[in-house]
């Protein structure tokens, strides 16, 4: 992948830029093929959510990731390339996708910045079938953005990619690109303004509590008969609103609310969003550097110090906590494994959320050259924090559940030409439509759980975020 630098001022005097793109051109018509140019350029600092609140449009695919924690934050809109697909080996041909494409990729502009180049952004559906015939996202999608924004700490880098063609105007394409770039480093300022009038919204079980409770007591009799050991159920809520639901306030919302989360959101094109707030990195590689997160076993937060203490000691020295916790480390551990992944176990420590807290161990790796993330993703989904503890259980939970999860507790995140990546589980998520939201929350099911318990805990992760609804 052809890699040249430039200068800051490259917009205003592109000479360089030009002669770049003619002589991929010239290839072009020597191959007789069309080749992707990702151009990188750093910029002043700039809200890369207010960019795409101000910027995207509806009918285009979009994807924002923001870890306020990490001080990083990526906004991509628009396709100049995409993959939908269904099936057992979505994961391997997305992977397959990404490599095809960057092969054919060269890139020219800043270099060292770490999200500077082509990032595919990638949403898979929890099953690799979905059943709803209606269901707005397939079970997997795979984009190269028209262009990028992405802030990490106090830098910002602009991205955009093109498609170059033999017979393609490059002036057109410069002059376009200038466009795309001013539009964009002038997005400064928020486009909402709050609504003067109160919004109304009425909940709505999907399934009833009722029937949630029922849910479990049936799968801890199956676990009492040695069937499973262990089923995370989920339970969903419809959200009807007076209004449209701002997709772009509901973000702020979830990232002023849960500054220790994942804040995501992704777009199908066709105005459905599915967003939230997680507490759960799947995957994150940097370097060749593996990290990943054993996160199972809850509890409320006090609301006092005393009594914030007192519920987390409970949690450190549960016997049903620690053991569904154990589950999933050696889940993991073991997948790792199996990809030739020589897994190291930190000391487990407590995740303190605003409203919950969990048990947390942070697993760290080294990973070969010859495993890509996706193959990794492929083997840690699902892991047993948001399914049980097999593979087979998946299909168990189709038996329970009466929704279809869709996007809910599935792999969502990027993967860079450099091999970096970041994946989150999809938890204490929303599916966005219109004036319309269905709320997920979920909570697992083991020896010792208590079914006024468990609709206790999902209850609380959904209230968290009905919050960010208003």
């Amino acid at each position: 992948m052809p890699v040249l630098p430039c200068r800051t001022n490259l917009f205003p005097s592109h000479r360089e830029l030009y002669q770049f793109l003619l002589a991929v051109q010239q290839n072009c018509l020597k191959s007789k093929c069309t080749q992707i140019v990702s151009i990188s350029l750093e910029v002043e600092q700039i809200d890369p959510l207010v960019v795409m609140e101000n910027v995207s449009q509806p009918d285009q695919l979009n994807f924002y990731f923001e870890n306020k924690g990490k001080k990083e934050a990526i906004a991509a809109v628009d396709a100049v390339t995409r993959l939908k697909l269904s099936g057992e080996n979505r994961f391997d041909r997305a992977q397959k996708f990404i490599q095809s494409c960057l092969a054919n990729t060269s890139t020219f502009g800043t270099i060292n910045h770490p999200f500077a180049g082509p990032h595919f952004f990638c949403s898979f559906a929890f099953f690799d079938r979905t059943n709803q015939a209606d269901y707005p996202f397939p079970a997997a999608t795979v984009f190269l953005p028209r262009w990028q924004l992405a802030r990490q700490s106090d830098r910002c880098v602009f991205v955009a990619n093109l498609v170059i063609k033999f017979d393609i105007n490059l002036e057109i394409v410069l002059q376009q690109l200038w466009q795309d770039f001013q539009e964009i480093i002038l997005s400064k300022t928020s486009l909402y303004r709050k609504k003067s009038f109160r919004q109304e919204l009425i909940k709505t079980d999907v399934s009833s509590i009722d029937n949630f409770k029922t849910s479990v007591l049936s799968s801890l009799a199956s676990i009492r008969e040695n069937h499973l050991h262990k089923i995370v159920l989920a339970h969903a809520i419809d959200v009807n609103s007076s209004g449209p639901f701002n997709l772009f306030q509901c973000l702020k919302n979830l990232r002023r609310l849960h500054p220790d989360c994942y804040v995501f959101s992704t777009s199908n094109g066709k105005g459905q969003n599915f967003i939230g707030a997680s507490p759960e990195r799947l995957i994150s590689v940097h370097d060749h550097q593996l990290t990943t997160d054993a996160l199972a076993g809850s509890a409320p937060r006090g609301k006092t110090a005393v009594e914030d203490a007192e519920l987390a000691n409970q949690l450190l020295n549960s016997e049903k906590e620690r053991r569904e916790h154990r589950v999933v480390i050696d889940f993991i551990t073991q997948r790792l494994y199996q990809l030739g992944i020589v897994p190291q176990i930190l000391p487990p420590r407590l995740r303190q959320l605003s409203n919950i807290q969990h048990l947390w161990t942070p697993i760290q790796a080294k990973v070969p050259a010859t495993v890509h993330p996706l193959e990794i993703v492929a083997e840690l989904h699902p892991t047993p924090a948001v399914a049980g503890d097999g593979r087979n259980i998946a299909a168990q939970i189709r038996h329970y559940e009466s929704f279809e999860r869709g996007l809910y507790a599935a792999p969502l995140g990027w993967v860079n030409h450099r091999g970096d990546s970041e994946f989150i589980v999809g938890i204490r998520s929303a599916l966005i439509n219109g004036d319309r939201a269905r709320l997920y929350a979920g909570a697992g099911i083991v020896v010792g759980s208590d079914p006024d318990r468990e609709i206790a805990e999902v209850q609380l992760k959904l209230q968290a975020l009905f919050k960010a609804l208003v």
